[in-house]
């Protein structure tokens, strides 16, 4: 991975408007550690810039470059409050606009330990008209009289919409230093408090409320967003998508934002899947240089070293929030490049090859309908959130409404493991009174999510066939029966007697759910005359009885195991256990697959006589 450059020799001027150059070292920062099924994106709160509403374009990387601007930072130590600065930012389209303003004052060690905010208020017609600054305006570069870069809007008062602005210094940004915890909100003194209320429109109490990172929810396009928060709740607690999450989609061909739009003041997206269903940020580029940029003024999720898709973007317009903060509607462009580091001060990438992409495949069939649905995962610590997503997305696609039904699945998840290759598979039946692709989407991400976050484990590709029914149809276990005396006896819950050195023979009866339809599984078991005087139990379980199956499971033998012996939701299983220590007998066998799911339980107890 392609670290950050620390930059320390700046020759030349770094305005947009003139050119420059810059000396590079290179410099690491760790990563962030992440809760179970939480990626960092999610755990944080703040993911990439306004997002978007209309047609997320994620198309091939674009031939032209981005045009460089090395920009030279301006000292913090040399601000003063009243110092004039100007800017620049997209409202619409792809061309960065100018704005302007003034410092208000700086507070130190605002953002982070050595890490000051510049405080300041911004004007431009588009800041007007949207009431303030905009969810997505973070990283817009903000630059002093003499051409140098003072740093990037990233922070607003955290009462809500304002044209004062938190500035992230581009000292830092150049640098790519970070603190070991972002600072979400920050202090704003009585001094400072009153200077904003004197002059702008904010009182000084709103003002002292202090200012917070700009939000970022996550853009999300190809799946409704009330079903995949739902969805994310379930699967993991904190999810990628989020109550502030919005709707995009994505733009192809010639109509998709080319990479040499990422320019300073220039929209840019941070991709962590796109395809089917999309997952991306959007904010401002901050500056470029040579093959890199820097963005955004704080953190994406604040993971460090990270791996997500660089690409364009086009804004479509700023919408007002009455209720909050303004925010950028934007649809993605093309890939060119990669996201590679995710710190306090912003996020930092590398222009050419856009990562390497895991394959999701969902293939959907239902009433003479079938489609192929396909998204790409950049981002690995997403894999178990997109393959649920993607799998709900193209079942609502295909089936066109949340019903009760049926459904078989059969899996294939391919990767390698120490570098080499693997494939897993599974199949399964599934059944919902409620909402059958909802009910079903959730064994397999479980299994991908577990997966990509073992060491050493890298998955590839995941491939699903559904085949979707209206029909409800499902068996229960009813009864179970031992063979004795020349017949059937319903023995269900009581106390089973068998000699020792006989064959305990017992069926179980399953009911369908008409009432009328009846199969039966038969097992035997040889009863050792060792066992005399002992007692045991008779379980059998519906494979649908139990939902938890791929739970739990910490290691790649141990999820290769589970797929080999779980027992499917359209199975019975039979569990004998008679003794105890050395000497005791355990007995387990399932049937083959029946045509419905099978739920329920029953239990004997067993004695052994002689």
């Amino acid at each position: 991975m392609t670290n950050i450059d620390a930059r320390d020799d700046h020759t030349a001027s770094s305005h947009p408007r003139a050119g420059g150059t810059t000396g590079a070292a290179g410099s690491s920062r760790p990563r962030a550690s992440r809760g179970r099924r939480a990626v960092p994106l999610a755990a944080s709160g703040a993911v990439g810039a306004l997002l978007l509403s209309g047609l997320v374009a994620v198309g091939p990387p674009a031939a032209a470059a981005p045009a460089s601007d090395c920009a030279v930072p301006f000292p913090v130590s040399q601000l003063t409050s009243g110092a004039p600065v100007s800017g620049l930012t997209v409202s619409k389209g792809t061309t960065p606009q100018e704005f302007t303003g003034e410092v208000l004052g700086v507070l130190a060690d605002g953002i982070g330990p050595g890490l000051d905010m510049i405080v300041a208020e911004l004007d431009s017609p588009a800041i007007d008209a949207a009431g303030g600054i905009w969810q997505g305006m973070s990283g817009s570069p903000v630059y002093a009289e003499d051409g140098r870069l003072i740093g990037a809007v990233a922070y607003g008062l955290a009462w809500g919409s304002s044209p004062v602005a938190g500035i992230t210094p581009f000292e830092s940004m150049d640098d790519y230093l970070g603190a070991a915890k972002a600072a979400p909100k920050v202090a704003v003194g009585p001094r400072l408090a009153g200077k904003i209320a004197a002059e702008t429109d904010v009182t000084t109490s709103q003002a002292s409320q202090g200012l917070r990172q700009l939000p970022m929810p996550m853009g999300v396009g190809g799946v409704d967003l009330g079903r995949a928060r739902d969805a994310g709740r379930s699967f993991s607690g904190k999810a990628l998508v989020g109550a502030d999450s919005y709707r995009i989609g994505r733009s192809a061909g010639s109509a998709a934002a080319g990479v040499d739009t990422v320019v300073a003041g220039g929209n840019i997206g941070a991709v962590l899947t796109h395809g089917d269903v999309t997952f991306a940020g959007v904010g401002t580029v901050t500056s470029v240089c040579d093959k890199r940029v820097v963005a955004f003024g704080h953190p994406m999720s604040f993971s460090g070293k990270t791996r997500l898709g660089l690409a364009a973007a086009d804004a479509v317009y700023v919408q007002k929030d009455p209720l909050g903060v303004p925010f950028k509607v934007a649809n993605l462009g093309a890939l060119g490049g990669t996201i590679t580091d995710d710190r306090l001060a912003g996020i930092a990438g590398t222009f050419g090859a856009a990562p390497a992409a895991a394959r999701i495949t969902s293939k959907v069939t239902y009433d003479g309908r079938t489609r192929t649905g396909t998204t790409q995962v950049l981002y690995p610590p997403a894999l178990g959130e997109a393959t649920l997503y993607a799998g709900l997305a193209n079942h609502d696609r295909v089936v066109d409404g949340w019903i009760p039904g049926s459904q078989t699945q059969a899996w294939t998840i391919k990767g390698t493991r120490s570098g080499s290759p693997f494939t897993l598979r599974y199949a399964d039946r599934y059944r919902s009174a409620y909402d059958i692709g909802f009910d079903s989407a959730f064994d397999l991400a479980e299994v991908v999510f577990t997966l990509s976050s073992l060491s050493g484990v890298k998955v590839t590709g995941v491939t699903n066939d559904v085949k979707v029914s209206d029909s409800q149809r499902r068996y229960r276990v009813a009864k179970i029966q031992q063979r004795t005396g020349g017949r059937w006896v319903d023995v269900t819950g009581e106390r089973v007697k068998v000699r020792a050195g006989s064959t305990l023979v017992l069926r179980t009866q399953l009911v369908g759910s008409d009432g009328t339809t009846k199969t039966f599984f038969r097992q035997e078991v040889k009863i050792p005359k060792r066992l005399k005087g002992e007692r045991g139990t008779v379980a059998v379980v519906g494979g649908n009885a139990y939902k938890e199956d791929f739970s739990g499971l910490r290691s790649f033998d141990g999820i290769r195991n589970a797929l080999r012996t779980n027992q499917r939701n359209d199975e019975v299983g039979m569990d004998v256990s008679i003794g105890d220590g050395k000497t005791a007998l355990e007995r387990t066998r399932t049937s083959d697959p029946l045509p419905r799911v099978v739920d329920g339980h029953k239990q004997v107890k067993i004695r052994v006589i002689k």
